[in-house]
């Protein structure tokens, strides 16, 4: 990666005495190394992927206390890692994002879950769900329950989160159970301080090494007939012995209030919501100290039915305030209170919406149905709870009203030069040829050309699952079905369940792969087809892109047996064109492959910035290329920007007063990919773009042919 985290891996080193500043997730890095955890794997993905980019990072420092840190091509291969913990004392860490990457791990997460585990383990997962997520709506809940793995969903306050992550290696121990640690956007992204230790070197590291394998252990291999025995040992022992762990340590947090006889429930990471929440109702002051008591469980999963029969016992009733479906919560709460004779009314999703995330708008709504139905005595605060719900509405109201409705949409977008663009521009201009085609879309930058102007993919069924996922449709469609995925993507899983597959089957598919060099929506990380820091030393001295640099994927496709298969520039529209036209209808019966190649413009513009802002300080000539539309030309079609959907590609004002029609400008920001141009090339557009060279730091005989230039110009403009 060319991202630098300097900082972040300073403030992994402080010790015993030393404050901390930053960001929760950094927090959780910090608490695994308090922690003596002894090996980290993973795979990226919001909001959790600062965690193993900035251990990747600090592989020098972590070398030095015999932490190992493993980059994973997928969640599946992370998880397996944590079966170094099953017979050894040794505590391990992974983290990947939820629910998807837990959906791919599944399996091995099973069989680590059914022998258990010896040393400590934690799961750190990106619960992405809600408003700002990016994946399918599901609970990682799900996940604990038929394992029978921990859940922790820590309070996000620093402090307690890296409690949690401390005593959830412990808990795992004292109960032989992989602990998952779910962390929702806000508490990974939430600031604050907490007091270090020092870091503890693990005791079998890369630096003491285990000196001689385990005994072999029949009941601890996930195979019949032990694992009968693993599911009673579920239920018997290991459930009782994290039940005592988490009483005995108080994980779960009581909160005293004035109204004893009422009481809320809440999953941990939803505190600093409903602590917002109730401070609508005058129920909560400018601290967080809450008027009604409060029970804020760290710990999800297992449950203590002591601990909840407690708390509900003599209340007049209790509102339960579970984040999504179904509530597993909810259901086992009142199982156990109907088993214990308990009758305190339980309120939960009868108030509250059973799907969705709890912001503190939506928490608030549900919370005055509790107020006003046990709480009538605060008149005044429910009415200025409801005044405020009311507020919010109208100003939503007000704000449609003045732009004439409802606020149009803004779908995400490529970046600035994507590569990715020109190649969708490309299968625009080859469906006027051969006609619509179906199009089995994956997960990764390629996945927002489902938006417009492209709309492009009638399927996403998982990362790199987009030729596997067309194996159904391809047979039965007249045309040739196209599948689409990233070089992330196929590394991650479509190598295996996509080309292996379609070659073994003979299948006629046509895939096309993109070829950035990096697994660029995670965060451009490294993978192994990622030109080595050589390449891209010789291409950031000469400020070019990292085209053809590595033939990784080539040299593997080549070697599983494809023999069709072509690499194109990505910025060559015409050319891309005419290649994805042949492979729609060529005679060749096969798997045919096109690897579209153009690197992350991102990655590009982070590499050579630094590169010409030297060049300019040392004050040697520097040529910058720039792309414009002439307005005297443009004749106000628009066909260019419904063929790319460039952010720099917009709109203006006619300036001849005679023409209705606003023009086509190119406006700052723009990196000088040079896909207008070759989108008004290949689709035959009016002429109306040129190409620009800024020159900076002209040498001198540049400056005298500008001077001699400058007044003719004019005198044409005048004329």
């Amino acid at each position: 990666m060319e991202v630098s985290f300097g900082e972040e891996i300073q403030s992994l080193q402080l010790g015993a005495g030393q404050t901390f500043h930053g960001e929760g997730i950094l927090a959780i890095t910090k608490g695994l190394l308090q922690s003596g955890v002894s090996y980290v794997g993973g795979y990226q993905g919001a909001p959790v992927s600062h965690l193993l980019d900035v251990m990747v990072q600090a592989k020098p420092y972590l070398d030095t206390l015999g932490v190992h840190v493993e980059a994973c091509s997928n969640e599946a291969s992370a998880a397996a890692m944590l079966g170094a913990s099953i017979h050894y004392p040794v505590r391990g860490a992974v983290t990947w994002k939820s629910i998807v990457g837990t959906n791919v791990a599944a399996d091995a997460l099973s069989n680590l879950a059914s022998p258990g585990v010896t040393g400590g383990v934690l799961i750190v997962v990106g619960e992405d769900y809600g408003e700002g997520a990016s994946v399918i709506q599901e609970r990682t809940h799900a996940y604990a329950l038929k394992s029978g793995m921990l859940l922790l969903d820590p309070r996000p306050d620093l402090a307690r989160m890296v409690h949690m992550v401390e005593h959830g290696f412990r808990l795992s121990e004292a109960s032989n159970m992989p602990a998952i640690m779910e962390l929702r956007i806000r508490a990974c992204h939430v600031r604050g301080s907490f007091d270090t230790k020092d870091n503890v070197a693990p005791a079998i590291s890369t630096r003491q090494l285990i000196q001689e394998p385990a005994g072999f252990d029949y009941m601890r291999l996930a195979h019949p007939p032990v694992t009968f025995r693993h599911e009673k040992l579920k239920g018997e022992q290991r459930v009782p012995a994290a039940r005592r762990y988490i009483a005995e340590h108080a994980l779960n947090e009581l909160f005293d209030g004035e109204h004893q006889d009422l009481g809320l429930i809440v999953q941990g990471g939803l505190y600093n919501t409903l602590i917002r929440s109730l401070q609508q109702f005058g129920l909560a002051d400018a601290f967080g100290e809450s008027r009604i008591p409060m029970l804020v469980l760290n710990v999800t999963s297992p449950l203590v039915p002591e601990q909840l029969e407690r708390f509900c016992e003599g209340k007049r009733a209790v509102l339960m305030i579970e984040e999504g479906q179904p509530e597993y919560i909810e259901q086992e709460l009142a199982t156990l209170l109907r088993r214990a004779g308990i009758a305190t009314p339980l309120h939960g999703k009868d108030l509250l919406p059973s799907a969705g995330e709890y912001t503190a708008e939506v928490m608030s709504q549900g919370l005055a149905g509790f107020v006003e139905k046990y709480l009538a005595v605060d008149a005044a605060a429910l009415a200025s709870a409801r005044a405020w719900l009311q507020g919010n509405a109208q100003r939503r109201a007000d704000v449609a009203k003045a732009v004439g409705g409802a606020l149009p949409a803004r779908p995400p977008g490529m970046c600035i030069g994507c590569p990715e663009r020109p190649v969708f521009s490309a299968l625009k201009l080859a469906q006027q040829d051969v006609g619509p085609v179906h199009i089995a879309g994956d997960i990764g930058c390629h996945a927002l050309a489902t938006f417009e102007p492209f709309s492009f993919g009638h399927s996403i069924l998982g990362y790199g699952m987009s030729l596997a996922s067309r194996a159904g449709v391809s047979p039965l469609m007249r045309r040739r079905v196209l599948s689409v995925m990233g070089d992330g993507g196929f590394w991650h899983n479509g190598l295996l369940t996509g080309v292996q597959s379609a070659l073994f089957n003979g299948d006629d598919a046509v895939l096309l792969i993109f070829k950035n060099g990096y697994t660029s929506a995670t965060g451009t990380q490294d993978i192994i087809s990622t030109p080595d820091e050589l390449v891209k030393d010789l291409a950031e001295n000469k400020a070019q892109s990292l085209v053809h640099a590595n033939q990784t994927i080539e040299s593997t496709l080549k070697g599983l047996g494809v023999a069709w298969l072509r690499t194109v520039h990505t910025y060559e529209v015409e050319q891309v064109r005419a290649t994805l036209t042949e492979a729609f209808t060529t005679d060749f019966q096969g798997l045919k492959v096109i690897v579209a190649e153009g690197e992350c413009q991102l990655e590009r513009q982070r590499r050579i910035k630094p590169w010409i802002a030297g060049l300019l300080k040392k004050g040697k000539r520097v040529v910058r290329v720039k792309y414009g539309v002439d307005e005297d030309v443009c004749n106000g079609d628009h066909a260019c920007i419904r063929l790319s959907g460039c952010p720099t590609l917009t709109l203006k004002d006619n300036p001849d007063p005679l023409k209705v029609d606003p023009v086509a400008t190119v406006i700052d920001g723009c990196v000088g990919c040079g896909l207008c141009g070759a989108n008004a090339h290949a689709a035959t557009l009016c002429p109306s773009f040129y190409r620009a060279e800024v020159v900076q730091n002209p040498r001198w005989h540049e400056r005298l042919l500008d001077a001699v230039r400058a007044p003719f110009v004019r005198f044409l403009q005048a004329a």
